[in-house]
């Protein structure tokens, strides 16, 4: 369980935009995607740096993953009960209902949403409890956001399906990573720490030497971007780490540790809300 470093990607909308994903993911692993699986939600911040990286939405041609499935058929259930089309109704239900038997977690993901919206407290609890046994990394989001000294990390996972092979226990994730300084004076990133925890509680510790092969510069209010991937024996999981760094502009100053929150490594749809 290692992670691989991508070329460095500095089109920061990406991060904002959760269903794509940067083509250098692709061009530098040589990737063949089936599609992606991407997480919900969003992440603000100020673009900036220079580069024309490009984003990559889902495949043409590709199928959909029983995520994608699952999502675009409660979207269909929706469209059919507002137009009263009580028929594709039922047969959108049985659709749902089938893929919720092959895939538990994603029953227990909507139970837990609507326990919660209904204001069944206990109800809620259960569910949590029981996804936290069968998916103990589901309920964490796919993206983190943490700021330390003025230098904030953003992280955004996907599942790369196709580099998958869960009958070899291989799940493939990429990774998105935007390092902002808003701090007044310029830093360098020396070092990199992941601890990188499967669904089994099996943990490792990864150190390294900067990141993608390079120590870079982040001056003040700039960013610096790049992609990276992670493969995991389980179909979910967790990463968290933190970045040794160090002001610049003087000589002889001390290096300090920038956090980087936690997020999951998830085959299935991004942690749920509000709990």
């Amino acid at each position: 369980m290692h992670c691989l470093h991508l070329k460095v990607a500095t089109n920061l909308n990406s991060l904002s935009s959760p269903s794509r994903f940067s083509s250098s993911v692709v061009r530098n692993c040589n990737l063949r995607l089936n599609r992606i699986v991407a997480c919900s939600g969003s992440t603000s911040g100020q673009s900036s740096g220079s580069g024309s990286g490009s984003d990559l939405g889902p495949v043409p041609g590709s199928s959909l993953s029983r995520t994608e499935t699952y999502a675009m058929l409660k979207q269909q259930l929706e469209v059919a009960a507002k137009s009263e089309d009580y028929k594709e109704a039922a047969r959108i239900r049985d659709s749902l209902k089938l893929l919720e038997e092959e895939e538990p977690v994603l029953r227990l993901q909507r139970l837990l949403k609507e326990a919660i919206a209904e204001e069944r407290f206990e109800d809620a609890a259960k569910y949590r409890d029981e996804l936290k046994e069968i998916a103990p990394h589901c309920l964490l989001k796919c993206s983190s956001d943490a700021t330390t000294l003025g230098i904030r990390v953003q992280v955004r996972s996907v599942y790369i399906e196709g580099r998958s092979h869960p009958s070899k226990s291989l799940y493939f994730f990429a990774y998105r990573i935007r390092i902002t300084n808003n701090s007044d004076r310029p830093v360098q990133l020396l070092r990199r720490h992941w601890i990188i925890t499967d669904a089994n509680g099996k943990t490792e510790s990864v150190h390294g030497i900067g990141v993608i092969g390079e120590q870079p510069v982040i001056l003040p209010n700039t960013s610096f971007e790049y992609s990276s991937a992670c493969p995991l024996s389980t179909p979910s999981g967790r990463m968290e780490g933190d970045f040794e760094m160090k002001h610049i502009d003087k000589v002889g100053t001390r290096t300090f540790n920038v956090a980087i929150a936690p997020f999951s490594l998830s085959t299935f749809e991004d942690g749920i809300e509000a709990i």
